[in-house]
């Protein structure tokens, strides 16, 4: 059990309109038993000791390549308010170097075991000892940072107030044309989806969730660590999904909420099968699934064996991320993504004209409100668009009476696997960088345990072999094709 850090040596912090970890520390939660307030004060104090870092990030973005752990929290603390790239661990190097290089990357948060991924040279800071202290790497030397002797803090932030509207996170997503996009999210659109969450999944002092998904991926991010940080509760990380000490923690009856992808709870509920397949879980259990199409059968066998509804919720990073929900306090209609967050617009609009549709005629699902992303990285053109202020999000849907929205597929070409987004293009485009390919062509195969795996057909004089080491060097582990076909 960690230690509680001694809280008053630094002044009182307060701001009407404020940043994002600011409003985090504020609300008097923990990650791991570490307070919020300490693992933010220790991000300042790492600024304040070390000059060589705050001229690295002097007037650039910082990265955070980094697990769900409470360091997370120091990394935003240390970015000191300016775009924080969010680098999912499972990235590969190239995928890395490149979006460090598009976001004008000036210094990097990781840990020891993810910093061999860096771009050789790159400043970067080892935070596994945080909130102690720091390893700042400059030129490849280390300098250890002493971030245990000034780690009190007190904010105080009011329960309304505003994010800044300065940019807070980039997210690399929607690569429909072939390149992932850097998508920006500033303080004010993460904070108000954050408090649209806590309203929604009715977060308290009283809540303690048990982080299953990666605080790099929005739905993450804001369910499992801001939201509840914000609401003052506490969060418990695990290093890595593990279906069979997830159960365990969940019957153990302290945890109050989790959140996951459909390929989760089908990996607990093959758990529990093979120990009798049922799993009472107590009411105060709140069991929510995004990220992908949930099966309406997965929601009916979760229920059979554990008792308690899964929820689903819809969203996608480009509006911080949650737009929809099956909220507490209404009942839960299952194979529906839920009903509008509060404060947030949610309409069915036609593909072509943008004409808003009436009730129960397909089309496109668009969204509306303050948590809308500010754009893409160098003003790109590509990716989703904003018409008219309703960000048009590629995916098909129709409104019901009861204003539930249901999914029906997609517009956008793209395919989840394990939660993620997979784009075929950029898939094609990185297999048709390899020599002697002439032509690739990258598709979905249905696979129940993870929605999807990822198959290429290849034209050209390459082996499996070949196209399995180049991918594992480019993309991202749950990108690589598991099928490959190749034709002389």
């Amino acid at each position: 059990m960690a230690k509680r850090l001694p809280m008053d040596t630094f002044p009182p912090v307060k701001d009407s309109e404020t940043l994002l970890p600011l409003a985090m520390a504020a609300g008097g939660g923990s990650v791991d038993g570490i307070p919020a307030q300490a693992l933010v004060a220790a991000g300042f104090t790492l600024l304040q000791r070390s000059a060589a870092l705050v001229r690295a990030l002097g007037g650039k973005r910082s990265a955070l390549l980094m697990p769900s752990c409470p360091a997370f929290v120091t990394a935003l603390a240390a970015s000191d308010g300016r775009g924080a790239v969010l680098i999912n661990p499972l990235a590969a190097p190239t995928e890395i170097a490149e979006q460090i290089a598009d976001a004008g990357v000036g210094a990097v948060f990781t840990v020891r075991a993810l910093a061999g991924r860096l771009p050789p040279g790159l400043t970067h800071v080892i935070l596994d000892d945080a909130p102690r202290t720091a390893d700042l790497v400059i030129d490849g030397t280390p300098r250890t940072i002493d971030l245990g002797s000034h780690v009190g803090l007190t904010v105080e932030v009011e329960s309304d107030a505003g994010g800044r509207d300065e940019e807070c996170a980039v997210v690399f997503t929607s690569g429909m044309e072939g390149r992932a996009l850097g998508a920006r999210l500033s303080h004010r659109s993460l904070m108000a989806n954050a408090r649209q969450t806590i309203e929604a999944a009715a977060f308290s002092r009283q809540t303690h969730v048990l982080a299953l998904l990666p605080f790099s991926h929005l739905f993450g991010l804001t369910g499992t660590l801001t939201g509840p940080l914000m609401a003052g509760g506490a969060v418990s990380t695990v290093a890595r999904f593990n279906p069979i000490v997830a159960a365990e923690r969940l019957a153990a009856g302290d945890i109050t909420f989790v959140s996951g992808v459909p390929a989760i709870f089908a990996g607990l509920l093959s758990v529990i099968d093979r120990r009798g397949g049922t799993l009472p879980l107590p009411d105060s259990l709140l069991c929510i699934c995004g990220g992908a199409p949930l099966a309406e059968e997965l929601q009916d066998r979760w229920f059979a064996a554990t008792g308690q509804e899964l929820r689903q919720g819809y969203g996608l990073t480009e509006c911080a991320p949650v737009a929809l929900f099956n909220r507490v306090g209404l009942p839960n209609r299952r194979g529906t993504l839920g009903v509008a967050m509060p404060d947030c617009e949610v309409t069915i609009r036609d593909t072509v004209t943008s004409a808003e549709l009436p009730l129960g005629d397909t089309g496109e699902i668009c969204v509306r409100g303050v948590s809308v992303f500010s754009g893409y990285l160098n003003d790109s053109r590509a990716g989703l668009q904003v018409r008219d202020g309703w960000l048009h999000t590629g995916d098909r849907g129709v409104l019901n009476a009861d204003g539930t929205v249901r999914f029906l597929g997609l517009i956008k070409h793209m395919f989840t696997r394990s939660g993620f987004n997979v784009y075929p293009r950029e898939v094609e485009r990185v297999v048709g960088a390899m020599p002697s390919v002439t032509s690739v062509h990258a598709s979905a195969v249905p696979e129940p345990s993870r929605e999807n795996d990822v198959a290429v057909d290849i034209t050209g004089t390459v082996t499996e072999a070949e196209v399995k080491s180049w991918c594992e060097a480019r993309l991202s582990a749950y990108k690589q094709p598991t099928v490959i076909r190749i034709h002389r």
